[in-house]
């Protein structure tokens, strides 16, 4: 059975830093991709960043020039360096996996609260 489990989440103020990880554990076969996304409330689950064929790409917009996604295939594990953060970006941040099969995994979230 496969788990994701993401860690680094808390309260910061704003401007402050956190860095979430998440670490894959189980038959997860070969990794094609790894992401991040998140899901403020009573907003949709939007993406953040993905890793894939090791490259990292933060595709939200808003977190641009601030967000850093970074992966480690031969670990299982993927990272978001969250800098600057606004109140914003207050939401829940999940980790995400797809293998080479297209089977997809997510996480359980970890809460990232960011006070003003």
């Amino acid at each position: 059975q496969v788990q994701l489990v993401e860690s680094g989440g808390g309260l910061v103020q704003a401007g402050g830093s956190l860095r979430l990880s998440c670490k894959a554990s189980g038959t997860i076969f070969s990794i094609y991709q790894m992401a991040w996304y998140r899901q403020a409330p009573g907003k949709q689950r939007e993406l953040v960043g993905d890793v894939t064929d090791g490259y990292g790409t933060v595709n939200l917009d808003s977190v641009k020039g601030r967000f850093t996604i970074s992966g480690d295939n031969a670990q299982n594990m993927v990272y978001l360096q969250m800098n600057n953060l606004k109140p914003e970006d207050t939401a829940v941040y999940y980790c995400y996996i797809k293998n080479t099969y297209g089977v997809t995994y997510w996480g359980q979230g970890t809460q990232v609260t960011v006070s003003s």
